[in-house]
């Protein structure tokens, strides 16, 4: 019986991807669905948007500014996200209490200041740098125009180099 269970709960879990996947199918709803995506991926939720964005460019070449735009202008607002959220999470952060290398990562970010966001495009450090970087109160503008600039070199170079190894 359980068992049973199991093979419903994957069939209604299965369905229900299916339904968002076809939702968000890019074919149709294009330039919005990339910008979902690449906002949720910069979150620390874990989703990869260069996919989207490289599917989108394949069934569309002649978006490429206008997708790379989007997927900039999506990951940048979700970065944004993360360094408010870092920013609120402040007084629960002080809980844990800090460990050697909490103190020197901090200190390296401190010293930076908001360039430091530029590296938000790196995988697996760049969304908990956003927020560590607001709950520095690092400068919110300026660490908004660094996380722009970095994720904008990271699309256009990862775009090019995708199109480029998969021309047709």
């Amino acid at each position: 019986m359980a068992r049973l269970g199991r093979c419903l709960y994957c069939a209604a879990m299965q369905a229900w991807l299916d339904a968002a996947l076809s939702l968000l199918a890019l074919p149709r709803y294009g330039l919005s669905t990339l910008f979902l995506v690449a906002f949720v991926s910069a979150t620390l939720l874990p989703l990869g948007s260069e996919p989207a964005l490289f599917g989108l460019l394949k069934l569309n070449p002649e978006l490429f500014w206008p997708a790379v735009a989007v997927a900039t202008a999506g990951n940048t607002l979700g970065g944004m996200l993360d360094w408010w959220l870092g920013y609120g999470a402040h007084r629960v952060v002080d809980r844990w209490g800090h460990s050697r290398s909490h103190v020197k990562a901090i200190e390296w970010l401190e010293r930076l200041g908001p360039k430091a966001c530029f590296l938000s495009f790196l995988p697996v450090v760049g969304d908990p740098l956003c927020a560590v970087a607001g709950w520095l109160k690092l400068p919110f503008w300026p660490c908004a125009a660094w996380m722009l600039v970095g994720k904008f070199l990271r699309y256009v170079t990862m775009t090019v180099a995708l199109l480029h190894l998969w021309p047709n």
